[in-house]
Formats: structure tokens, sequence, C-alpha cells
């Protein structure tokens, strides 16, 4: 029995594509017959991680392919056709609408991946999807099959590989309060929100603070220019850095310089930074939207509406008050527990196991 993991695009330090590279080790471990194949392949990986889809070895009703839904792509449809059971982890494709005003291609690619997971709705043998958000999306699409909930897999031993020395150099220990946000550049995720926000705490609070806005606006170059601006009539074009496409260790240095980490998403399918600032011991402030209450469960500081003076006024209060912010951290400390590697690759392979054994 072969189990085969099929994605569109296999790209390095992608959330989905760390998913699938993370449950690979797991199978092989697991002793399975594995591999992962996808239409693009990011050519910074190494060449033996994935291949492409004409290099699928022969398939039989025995066999499983495992197939990960995030975006528009043919192969929505071409996976129908393989003769083999058919497991979807479910990631979420964002709604088209956000797009409209900034990226056809974007707007494009959404549209056609929630086509694409309707049609395959009576096509899934069983579906993962990595939070409670995202299996209320398949029920509503007319996902009939049996779903349940895995979240993403996380590598945390990546985490403490050696953060890049300019950055803490340069953003540590000079009593400015630091505020982060790491995630694409896009307009699903609100960085104007953010931005906002931040205003009123630098004006009301505390004017010796920046905003870190981590992520690639590759593709998003309208709605950065418009971010861009909006810092302009602000008065923060020196307070908020967009650092564009980083390294992986300047990731690490933004998290261990910061203060207070700072969501105003509107979808999110997991959002993996939230877990990321739990791990680095980084108080989180978030919005409740989509699967980012799932994510969180208690943890952090949840905040029922979008309130920007009433924003700023908690992260004035989390960053004078240790007391509040310990035991903020220590939420989160907890909820970092559901998230362990080895906690979640057991219950994969106890999934897994089930649907095998349920032919």
């Amino acid at each position: 029995m072969k189990i085969i993991q099929l994605l569109p695009t296999i790209a390095y330090g992608d959330a989905v594509s760390n998913d699938a590279i993370a449950l690979a080790d797991t199978l092989r471990r697991a002793g399975y017959d594995t591999g992962i194949y996808a239409e693009n392949i990011d050519p910074r990986l190494p060449e033996e991680m994935a291949l492409k889809p004409d290099f699928l070895p022969p398939l039989s009703d025995r066999d499983i392919i495992i197939y990960h839904l995030s975006t528009g792509s043919q192969m929505n449809y071409k996976v129908a056709e393989y003769p083999c059971r058919k497991i979807i982890i479910y990631h979420n494709i964002t709604p088209f609408s956000y797009f409209e005003e900034y990226s056809y291609d974007m707007w494009s690619l959404c549209k056609s991946g929630q086509e694409g997971m309707r049609f395959l709705a009576d096509k899934a043998d069983y579906c993962l999807a990595v939070s409670e958000y995202n299996r209320s999306d398949l029920i509503k699409a007319g996902y009939s099959c049996s779903i349940d909930v895995l979240p993403i897999l996380i590598p945390f031993a990546d985490y403490e590989k050696e953060p890049d020395e300019a950055v803490m150099k340069k953003y540590s220990d000079d009593r400015y309060v630091n505020i982060l946000f790491t995630g694409r550049i896009a307009p699903n995720k609100k960085q104007e929100d953010i931005i906002r926000a931040f205003a009123m705490y630098r004006n009301h609070y505390n004017p010796r603070a920046r905003l870190f806005l981590v992520g690639s606006y590759n593709g998003m170059e309208r709605y950065y220019n418009r971010l861009k601006n909006y810092t302009k009539e602000l008065q923060l074009e020196n307070s908020v850095y967009f650092t564009g496409h980083i390294s992986f260790s300047e990731i690490l240095a933004y998290y261990k310089t910061a203060d207070v980490f700072l969501c105003m998403s509107e979808h999110e399918g997991f959002c993996v930074p939230l877990v990321e600032a739990m791990y680095f011991h980084v108080p989180v402030i978030a919005c409740e939207s989509s699967a980012i209450p799932d994510t969180l469960n208690g943890a952090g500081v949840l905040l029922k509406e979008k309130n920007y003076l009433e924003t700023a006024g908690m992260m004035h209060y989390m960053t004078t008050h240790p007391e509040f912010r310990a035991s903020v951290v220590e939420s989160q400390n907890q909820r970092l527990h559901d998230f362990e590697h080895d906690k979640i690759e057991k219950q994969f392979l106890d999934y897994l196991e089930a649907f095998i054994c349920r032919r």
C-alpha cells in the first residue's frame, strides 16, 4: 500500500508545504511507502523533497492519496481521477472577494479554489480539517464523509535555530516597545487595522513604539502601496517597518524582540503565527474571526470586536502590567502543549490507521 501526498505547490517556508513535509517524515518513520508530488516545486527545496505528478507510481484501490486543498488548481479536479482512496487535508481558501481591488490573479485563484473545493465534496473518502472552522466550511460545502480536526504539524525544533544577529542587535534593549505581526501582506489579514490600532497606541500611550509587519508582498503590490501611503497619512513612516520576504533566521529574531503579537486578520484557516508567538512567549492580542478562536482556544487575549482604541489600551496594559502579561503567556504555554509534535503526529497516525481499517 502506498500513501502519496499531493498538492498544487510545495514552497519553501509555506505553512501548507511545511505540513506536508512534516507528515512525510511521520509516514516514513511509521514504515509507509510514501512520497510528495506537486505541480510546482520551489527550487530552494532539496531535489529529493518532491516530484512532479508525472512521476507518480501506478496506483490501485489499495493505495491512498492525501491531498492538501488550499488554493485554486486543475489538480483539484485531476485528483478525483486517480483510482485510489482519497483523504483531503483542508487548509481553507481565502474568500476571493478580498482580492477584487488588488489582484485579478489572486481573485481568480481563490474563486477557482472554492469551486474546486465544492467539486470534491462527493469525491473525498475522508477529510482532515486543520481547525473546527475549516470543518464547518466543508460541511457547508456538502461534504458528507467523515471529517476529523487535525492541527498543522509544526516542526518546533526549527525554531531553536540561531536568530539573525543584526536584527537582534538593532531592535533589542533600547526601551522601545516592539509590536509584531507575521504573515504575507494580504487584504484578508487586514494590516491596515493593525496600523490604525498601532497609531492609537503611539498617540495615546507610548510614542516609543515600533510596528513590524513581517511578510512578503509579492503579488500584492497594490495593497502594499496603499498600506505605505496610509502610514504616511498617519505620520508613521518611521515607525512601521515592512520587511518584505526575509530569511528564517530574521523571522526568528523578530519574534525574539517582540513585546506583543497583534493579529487583526479577518480570515484564517489556522494561523500558524499565533502558535509561533506562543512558542516564543510573546503575548498574543487577536480579534475574534474565522479560525483564530479555535487556534487560541482560551489562550492569549481575544477581542470580540474591532475597537482600535480598546486594542491600543490592551497593548498598553499588556506592556505595563507584568503580572497580567505573565498570566497571558502562561495561558499560551498551556495551549502550546496541544500542538506538541509527538501529540499531533500520534493523532494523525491514529486517524490514518482508523481510516485504513474502515476498508
